[in-house]
């Protein structure tokens, strides 16, 4: 496995009155370590236009994924797509980047703003070669991956954000790339990214977006392991295989849950540090125990960090909450979406006393329910997850 892997992360605003967005990115992963993307924007905005976008990321997606070439998809777009009657042609623009084995990136562009590669926070002008295919002109790149690379994919809704509004001419490609060189700090997820640039496009726009616009990010990091430990063992004899199948593996480590942080304690022989300042009212404080990355309490902290984990995949409104804060929610959430690239789960299925009480909302199946719903999140944003019970 490569040292190095890719992070995505995409987003749309639908043009103001619009129920379907014109844009559509499509995402193919390959093994190992390779990807298809690609972000298409329909002609129009609407229904007609969803479904030009659709057709067209399925298409080029599934026809690059399996090795065809280049001709081929646009001679496939230019039989498969309808043609508009008004302006009579059948198509909708794209943009593709295959990334192989987290090495090489390869960009075929048309019509959609160039994509803006940032090489060590800072604009990289990449090679392009020009070829014409059915009376199209294409734009192809072909560049060697280097790590902490960010590829930034826009539809033309970007470009146009604030004409007519704050802006006469729209935010031109350039003005973009120095806005996404001010914010740029190395720790932003590429999903982060894509939110902060979006909703810089919405700010333009009024909230009435005057065209569907669509930001699609593409970060190549290195690996950063996480691994989080929950619950004490069914049988109490394995504590100790636990804690060395634990401790042996390589990355930052979680530790949740009072009686297994008391596991924990005792096999490093260091103390278990309580602390007793709510940053959070809502949220048990964390602890401490030499040894170990963060120390927090179980069920109602990750249920936190579920509702935080749902929310960065959908509108993000909590973005601000949990990456400023130092509860225990907060820091295992930073630590899971913005740092972490593969996850281990060390999961204790012993019995809680507690959690048997009639009066408290939590149960076994509960804290299983939690896990699977978290581990289903993180794998929707794209990091890899394994599972282990005891």
């Amino acid at each position: 496995m490569s040292d190095l892997c890719t992070e995505i992360g995409y987003k749309s605003l639908n043009k103001f009155g619009e129920q379907l967005c014109g844009d559509m990115v499509e995402v193919i992963k390959q093994e190992p370590d390779s990807y298809v993307v690609v972000l298409a924007d329909g002609l129009g905005s609407g229904v007609k236009a969803n479904i030009l976008s659709t057709l067209t990321s399925k298409i080029i997606s599934t026809m690059v994924a399996n090795g065809m070439r280049l001709e081929e998809c646009v001679h496939t777009l230019a039989d498969t797509l309808p043609v508009c009657d008004v302006r009579k042609i059948a198509y909708s623009t794209f943009t593709v980047i295959k990334i192989t084995e987290n090495q090489e990136a390869e960009i075929i562009q048309y019509d959609n703003p160039r994509v803006i590669l940032l090489r060590d926070g800072k604009n990289f002008v990449y090679p392009e070669k020009e070829e014409i295919f059915d009376e199209k002109k294409i734009y192809k790149s072909k560049i060697a991956l280097k790590k902490d690379d960010i590829f930034v994919m826009i539809s033309d809704g970007a470009v146009h954000a604030g004409v007519g509004k704050s802006l006469n001419y729209g935010w031109e490609r350039k003005n973009i790339i120095e806005y996404l060189e001010g914010i740029y700090k190395k720790e932003l997820s590429a999903k982060g990214i894509t939110n902060i640039l979006l909703d810089e496009c919405n700010g333009l726009y009024a909230g009435e977006p005057g065209d569907d616009t669509t930001v699609c990010t593409i970060r190549i990091r290195q690996r950063k392991p996480v691994n989080l430990l929950i619950g004490p063992p069914k049988n109490p004899e394995d504590d100790k295989a636990l804690m060395n199948e634990f401790f042996a593996k390589p990355g930052k480590r979680i530790v949740c849950g009072g009686t297994t942080s008391k596991i924990v304690s005792k096999y490093l022989d260091k103390e278990l540090v309580t602390e007793i300042n709510y940053v959070n009212p809502e949220i048990p404080p964390t602890g401490s125990i030499e040894g170990v990355d963060l120390v927090t309490e179980g069920v109602i902290t990750i249920s936190k960090v579920l509702e935080y984990a749902k929310d960065f995949l959908a509108d993000n409104v909590y973005y601000s909450t949990w990456t400023k804060s130092s509860d225990g929610a907060s820091r295992i959430s930073r630590l899971l979406f913005e740092e972490a690239t593969d996850i281990d789960f060390y999961i204790g299925r012993a019995m809680n006393s507690a959690h048997q009480n009639p009066d408290l909302p939590i149960n076994f199946n509960i804290k299983m329910q939690l896990i699977d719903e978290l581990a289903t999140c993180l794998t929707d944003m794209g990091k890899t997850i394994h599972l282990k019970y005891y």
